[in-house]
């Protein structure tokens, strides 16, 4: 709409006559008559009759024209309308308008409407921009804002405007909406037509892009406001205006917009001089928040708890304790008494430093001053009790805080619910009960002749009935717990069930929802589920949108999650470095590492400062893909950037250089980090084992995984999968033994070895026994070494179990895998789409492709839906057995659940539709490959062309041709940038 009136300018918003609005203004003046006697109605009535009777037409019309918009109410006007309609005449197009505003201004705009669709759009009448007016008021106040649109852009192709009444409805419609931006681009054209808003309109729309972020343009608005009115802005708006600065991170903008605001002879209060303050704590530039409170001092602006709380919790993030504390004696000299939230950045802070003891401390001087302490810091100090393992403890704090009136919130339920061994839902349900204590519910919580779910349900219904606002957290306490469990539908439920007893549910809840429904892959309902929350009147944050883009990066869709990308930008809000770093983690997996390399480039063009997660994750894209030159060079910038590194980056980069035949470099980054004082941990060790059993140096992993123990370095369950899943591969037999092929390849390894071993205090035997070539010892081996695991504090998961069946599956005993599948049921665990998938890959391995599909159908019967993983298997094992179109019929399925093949399996269905002769088939695939930027190798293009040739298909061996040549070029391009650079 806005653009139609936008590009009509050019016709009709330079003429004086047209930007006017409409030719006839209806609005009855101030001083209309009222009361009109009967014999004066009388007289006019005999007036009309006259002049129907005398043929003067035009003058009767005039007269009823006058008694419509004299009419004291509506039925007044239609009558007058009825009257000349029995005397067989119609009104002109004047009167229908005239009828209209009286309707409209009576507030019969149900009437209204249906008068306009029988009478002027039933008889085909084509309304003029005066009738159009009171029609837009009329559609605006209905709700129907597209009509209302439409009736606008009819007046702008007549070359008028409505007048400004039915601006401002229209206008008022897309705030009340929420639709800013279409206000803002609407408000524009206006102004540029030479429509003069009033004042509240610039209020509105500046409030309404604040709200929604849309900062730039809401600055446009306000210079706009200075410069068409002439006066100085509102205190209203300059407030509006800075808040929503601060809310978007622009705090510089903001305190320049402060200045501005004492200038114009505003008082800057103590609320905005926080927001400043917080503002510049967050971003870690403490010198300017010092400043911002000096200048407060000096304005002579009262400070409070929360300014001198706001300066304690910068320092104290930034690890600048010792300042925290000088704030904190300030805070106490200026007889301010701590708050809770003083408190609370305290324990934060002990927690932080793992001086749990000193919190726990400080929480009992709090509760013994009559201070009950915040739910937050309950939630931080029992997490923080729960990594040192002091389970009872975290426990017993958790039964202290609720037996104290303390309710939960979601924040406390997800930190503890992740922690917590117990059911989901029964601890959820405790949670419940202490909510309803603290409201006083007196019904009954638990009836035994319901259900679980049923009662978790009834118990909700009682604390909304108490308290709406508990009730959001206990809502939101079970939606998450159903969501941990995988339990959609139930979820879904509670979430309509909120909103039928009248619960506004917080976003959080929604976001665990959403949370589940990516891991789950259902992407539709993910955006049915964002366009509900908008309905609601909420905004998704930048949690929503980083969950939406690490699960379409996980479903390869990557065109969606830069969809999601740009969608935040145009929202006003800055992607964060967690986003680049889901985008760039897939990009790496899937190897396309000049991809991953400009969107870093990119993230720090756009001033997202990186972290070291990024830096990780850039180190290991570089490492996969062999550049070991790379790698290193970013980790010294990561230094260079006063990034210390963790024990994790130096253990990509280690491992890295290892998997590269590196060792003798790894060993010198080994060293430097145990000179930083990091000790060899045992995410090192494990990707040390792991790549040392892939490489089938089975006796050398088995040996690190002695001086791991003897190093008294924990092995975590992932540390058993590993050992557990490479193990398993080496049953038919060892690929490598303890020899090396070289000796400066064994001199790296010693080194490696030598500098693990100077930590600990024994030595390794190196003559360690090992099964070598005999299966049923390496079974028996596996099996005892499953035993072992089972016999330690892990109980067996399905990630283990996973691994067993992998490693069987491997050495072609698909009957054991079958077995432990058994145990693992037994045990209460239902196989995986990772379990399905290895045992698919097992019978194609065996040449059981049959039974391999009838695995794949049964999965999905199962309600365990297939990933891109069991997809691309079952392709490449089809295609193995020359079923293609049976492959081409999977590929075809895995589109309409949004995946695609990998490159792998692209590559084998290039290959054997080339080989087959299904030359056409073939060449479609060639054209998907490249639509996914997955280049094919010479070789198979060069098949494809040359069969293309053979078979005459010219047009397709041309555009095969094209693309070989254009991707040459981009190659060479690309080699040459690298060479550069």
């Amino acid at each position: 709409m806005l653009k139609r009136c936008v590009g009509a300018r050019h016709g009709f918003f330079n003429s004086r006559r047209a930007i006017t609005t409409s030719a006839l203004q209806l609005e009855p003046p101030a001083s209309a008559a009222s009361g009109n006697s009967a014999d004066h109605r009388s007289l006019i009535l005999s007036l009309l009759e006259q002049l129907i009777r005398r043929g003067q037409f035009s003058s009767a019309q005039s007269v009823v024209r006058r008694m419509i918009i004299l009419a004291p109410s509506a039925l007044d006007a239609t009558s007058a309308v009825d009257y000349l309609a029995s005397r067989g005449l119609v009104l002109d197009l004047n009167n229908y308008s005239a009828l209209l505003w009286k309707l409209v201004q009576c507030g019969e705009h149900q009437l209204a409407a249906a008068w306009y669709n029988e009478n002027v759009v039933g008889r085909g009448i084509a309304p003029d921009s005066c009738m159009m007016g009171p029609m837009i008021i009329c559609f605006c106040k209905l709700g129907k804002l597209d009509e209302a649109k439409r009736g606008f852009d009819r007046c702008v192709e007549l070359g008028a405007l409505p007048n400004l009444q039915a601006c401002n409805a229209i206008f008022r419609e897309l705030c009340v909406r929420g639709m800013a931006l279409e206000a803002f681009g609407f408000f524009v054209a206006l102004i540029g037509a030479g429509v003069s808003m009033r004042i509240g309109c610039y209020n509105q729309l500046i409030d309404a892009l604040c709200f929604r972020g849309y900062m730039d343009e809401a600055v446009k608005i306000f210079s706009l406001q200075q410069e068409i009115t002439q006066l100085p802005p509102t205190l209203h708006q300059y407030k509006s205006l800075f808040y929503g600065l601060c809310k978007g991170g622009r705090i510089v903008e903001a305190e320049q917009l402060s200045i501005e605001m004492e200038a114009q002879g505003f008082f800057v209060d103590k609320v905005m001089f926080t927001r400043l303050i917080f503002g510049y704590s967050k971003d870690g530039k403490m010198k300017m928040a010092v400043r911002i409170f000096l200048r407060m001092l000096k304005m002579g602006c009262e400070v409070d708890d929360y300014t001198f709380n706001t300066l304690i919790y910068g320092f104290m993030n930034l690890g600048m304790y010792d300042k925290g504390w000088a704030i904190y004696k300030q805070m106490v000299d200026c007889g301010i008494q701590p708050t809770v939230v003083t408190h609370h950045i305290m324990i934060s802070n002990y927690c932080r430093k793992g001086e749990v003891d000193c919190a726990l401390k400080l929480l009992n001087e709090m509760l013994i001053c009559d201070i009950t302490p915040s739910v937050h810091s309950y939630t931080t100090l029992i997490a923080s009790l729960y990594k040192k393992n002091k389970l009872t403890e975290a426990d017993d704090l958790c039964k202290t805080m609720l037996d104290n009136g303390v309710p939960p919130d979601p924040i406390f339920f997800l930190v503890v619910i992740r922690m917590h061994r117990g059911c989901k839902l029964q601890f959820a349900h405790m949670m419940l009960r202490a909510i309803g204590h603290s409201v006083s519910l007196a019904s009954k919580t638990w009836d035994g002749s319901m259900d679980f779910g049923q009662n978790i349900e009834h118990l909700l219904e009682g604390i909304a009935r108490k308290d709406l606002n508990l009730a959001s957290i206990a809502f939101t306490i079970c939606i998450s717990a159903l969501c941990e469990g995988g339990d959609i539908h139930a979820a879904s439920r509670l979430v309509d069930k909120a909103d039928t007893v009248g619960c506004q549910l917080a976003l959080f809840a929604y976001n665990s929802l959403i949370k589940c429904l990516c891991q789950k892959g259902l992407f539709e309902e993910v955006e049915s589920l964002v366009h509900l929350i908008q309905d609601r009147g909420m905004v998704p944050d930048l949690e929503t949108y980083l969950m939406m883009i690490n699960g379409y990066c996980k479903q390869g869709n990557l065109q969606l999650a830069y969809c999601v990308m740009e969608l935040i930008s145009e929202r006003g809000l800055k992607p964060n470095v967690a986003m680049y770093d889901c985008i760039i983690g897939f990009l790496s997996t899937e190897k396309r590492i000049f991809e991953a390399e400009d969107l870093f480039k990119r993230m720090l063009k756009n001033g997202v400062d990186p972290d070291e997660t990024i830096y990780m994750t850039m180190i290991n894209a570089y490492a996969r893909s062999g550049r070991l030159l790379e790698a290193s060079e970013l980790f010294d910038k990561m230094i260079e950037d006063f990034i210390k590194p963790s024990s994790y980056s130096y253990t990509a980069l280690i491992n890295g250089l290892v998997k590269r035949n590196m060792t003798e470099k790894g060993c010198i980054y080994l060293d430097k980090m145990i000179g930083d004082g990091y000790e060899p941990n045992n995410v090192l060790y494990t990707s040390l084992i792991g790549h040392y059993l892939r490489t089938g140096e089975l006796k050398f992993a088995i040996m690190l995984v002695e001086l791991m123990n003897n190093n008294q370095i924990k092995c975590d369950l992932i540390t058993y999968i590993v050992v557990l899943q490479g193990v398993c591969g080496h049953i038919n037999g060892i690929k490598n033994k303890w020899g090396i092929t070289s000796r400066a390849s064994y001199r790296a390894r010693k080194k490696l070895f030598d500098l693990l071993q100077s930590r600990s205090m024994a030595t390794i035997d190196r003559n360690l026994k090992v099964p070598e070539n005999l299966p049923e010892p390496m079974k028996h081996f596996v099996l005892n070494l499953f035993k072992k695991i089972k016999d330690s504090e892990f109980m067996p998961n399905l990630f283990l179990y996973n691994g067993l069946i992998s490693g069987f599956c491997r050495a072609n005993m698909i009957e054991d895998a079958y077995h432990h599948v058994e145990l693992m049921q037994r045990e209460g665990l239902n196989p995986n789409q990772v379990t399905y998938t290895i045992l698919i890959g097992g019978h194609i391995s065996q040449g059981e492709i049959d039974s391999a599909v009838g695995l794949f159908n049964k999965m999905n019967a199962d309600g365990c839906l297939p990933d891109k993983l069991a997809y691309d298997r079952l392709v490449r094992g089809l295609c193995s057995c020359g079923r293609l179109l049976d492959a081409l019929s999977l590929v075809y399925s895995m589109h309409k659940r949004g995946l695609f093949p990998s490159k792998l399996s692209y590559t084998y269905l290039l290959n054997h539709l080339c080989l087959s002769g299904l030359n056409i088939h073939a060449f479609k695939i060639f054209e998907e490959m490249l639509s996914h930027n997955y280049i094919p190798s010479l070789h198979y293009s060069n098949l494809l062309l040359s069969n293309l040739c053979v078979s005459g298909k010219w047009h397709e061996a041309q555009v095969v041709h094209h693309l070989m040549h254009k991707e040459e070029n981009v190659s060479r391009e690309l080699n040459e940038k690298v060479f550069v650079d």
